[in-house]
């Protein structure tokens, strides 16, 4: 290995939505953030509706700042936006169920 590879880390950067999925493995110098890998990885071009001003991200289902320093293996997540409030689904499912 040399000194070059040693520098490097491999992550992955993962977004979905219900039309399309897509993860995408990369590598980046030691130190990069969370904003590099997402930059690097291109996927901002492939779902040109993300807006990181707006939407979460996170790493292994954790949400993150931008800035967070990655470790090898990461896997940086895009989060979407929630359109439906969760205590309103679960409300409506346990009242669903009532009547059967």
């Amino acid at each position: 290995m040399t000194d070059k590879q040693r520098d490097m880390i491999t992550v992955g950067v993962a977004h979905a939505t219900l039309a399309k999925q897509l993860w995408i493995k990369i590598r980046l110098p030691v130190g990069a953030t969370l904003m590099d890998a997402i930059d690097e990885s291109g996927i901002l071009k492939e779902f040109t509706d993300i807006n990181l001003d707006a939407q979460k991200v996170g790493v292994f289902g954790r949400e993150a700042k931008l800035d967070t320093v990655l470790n090898h293996g990461d896997r940086v997540e895009i989060y979407r936006p929630i359109t439906a409030d969760p205590k309103k689904v679960k409300r409506k499912k346990v009242e669903r169920k009532k009547k059967d």
